[in-house]
């Protein structure tokens, strides 16, 4: 049974993931606003998501390092006091600077440099609390990232219908809320390290051990067949598939969200019963499915569908990964966590990157970029064949 007290720490890293999901989430829905409202190009819309993944990225590598000898508790404070700036910043910033694009670049750096910390931290955070059962707690964890992705997407649905696009930027201060009240939960919770300083792998053995490169390309794989999908499926509906924007966030990345929600939950509850790696080799050939739907369907519902269901696929990859890492590497440590974090980031800013580059290669097309990220789940299931053998 977990201890009275540790149940403080879950719920505030439940809600570090919620503030994670609106770090990486909110801006996508409004990369059409941005793009009337600043003039930008397709490139620059995608280079929004690649340059937040690339800050986490960076944020992975200085906290793989040094998050330890920081302390757990000081750094997810820090962690969320980054995101609540940034997020005001996101609508405060581009009428500050005279170029509005690189105000948006500066909100994107700070609440950026929140989200990393929280992705680096909160996992280890959870693994090191008293319960049985990690695989499936780790899986009902991260399925608080889709619940918040949901929220993100039904709330700020709600705004624009009550309030409009035109007030996007009361939005983003108003999302700013969660968390800066997270702050306070964090600070009185009790909080254990994953291994006691001395016993963690040193980083430079990790780097030599083969089964950390298989895990690192899982990782990467599973940031980018997520990701792909979901930073691009509302820009999608909207301008590929001609719906409207209500109906496209709700049919695209809201129900991606539900879907993808549903599958951590499903693990949480019966990840016992299920071989981990038979189930990601599995969620990768239906991502497979769902990418060519979404792209070849004849219809626009189907093809959403395809978006939606595509979120059922990557539902287990991310926390899967951490779970085969911490069961094949438990001495791995805040470091491997963080270098997998980092892994996974260059997959969330490298596959949405991927589908625009190649969409504007293809003339705008945005079904060409996406039929391009289907490399990400084939790697996938071939890496964890890889990780079979090792």
């Amino acid at each position: 049974m977990l201890k009275k007290a540790y149940y403080r720490t879950l719920y505030a890293s439940y809600i570090g993931y919620i503030t994670q999901a609106i770090v990486n989430n909110l801006a996508p829905l409004l990369f059409v606003v941005f793009q009337k409202e600043f003039d930008l190009t397709v490139t620059q819309i995608g280079f929004l998501v690649t340059f937040n993944f690339t800050v986490q990225i960076l944020t992975d590598l200085v906290a793989a390092k040094y998050a330890e000898t920081w302390g757990y508790k000081p750094s997810i404070i820090a962690a969320h006091v980054f995101a609540a700036v940034g997020l005001v910043g996101l609508g405060v910033f581009p009428n500050l600077f005279g170029n509005a694009y690189v105000g948006l670049l500066a909100a994107i750096t700070i609440y950026a440099i929140g989200g990393g910390l929280i992705e680096v931290l909160v996992s280890p955070i959870v693994e090191a609390l008293p319960l049985d059962g990690k695989s499936a707690a780790m899986s009902l964890l991260h399925s608080f990232y889709c619940w918040g992705h949901t929220a993100v997407v039904l709330l700020s649905t709600l705004f624009f219908i009550l309030c409009g696009t035109d007030n996007w930027r009361l939005l983003t201060c108003l999302w700013a809320i969660v968390p800066f009240l997270n702050i306070f939960l964090f600070a009185s919770a009790p909080i254990k390290v994953l291994v006691e300083e001395g016993e963690s792998l040193p980083m430079k053995k990790l780097l030599s051990m083969k089964l950390f490169w298989i895990l690192f390309l899982l990782m990467v794989c599973s940031g980018a067949s997520e990701q792909a999908m979901s930073q691009w499926s509302s820009y999608f509906a909207e301008t590929g598939l001609q719906v409207s924007k209500t109906l496209g966030d709700l049919l695209g990345p809201c129900l991606f969200a539900v879907l993808m929600g549903l599958s951590r939950v499903f693990y949480g509850i019966k990840g016992n019963e299920i071989p981990l790696k038979k189930f990601i080799s599995v969620s990768g050939v239906v991502c497979i499915f769902s990418y060519l739907l979404a792209v070849f369907a004849p219809l626009p519902l189907l093809s959403l569908v395809g978006c939606a269901v595509c979120g059922l696929s990557v539902g287990i990859m991310w926390p899967g990964c951490f779970s085969l890492a911490a069961e094949h590497c438990p001495q791995g440590g805040t470091a491997m966590f963080a270098l997998l974090a980092l892994a996974g980031d260059i997959g969330c800013g490298g596959g949405p990157s991927v589908v625009g580059l190649v969409s504007d290669g293809f003339g705008g097309e945005l079904k060409a970029g996406l039929l391009a990220a289907i490399a990400f789940p084939i790697l996938l299931i071939w890496g964890i064949r890889q990780l079979r053998k090792t």
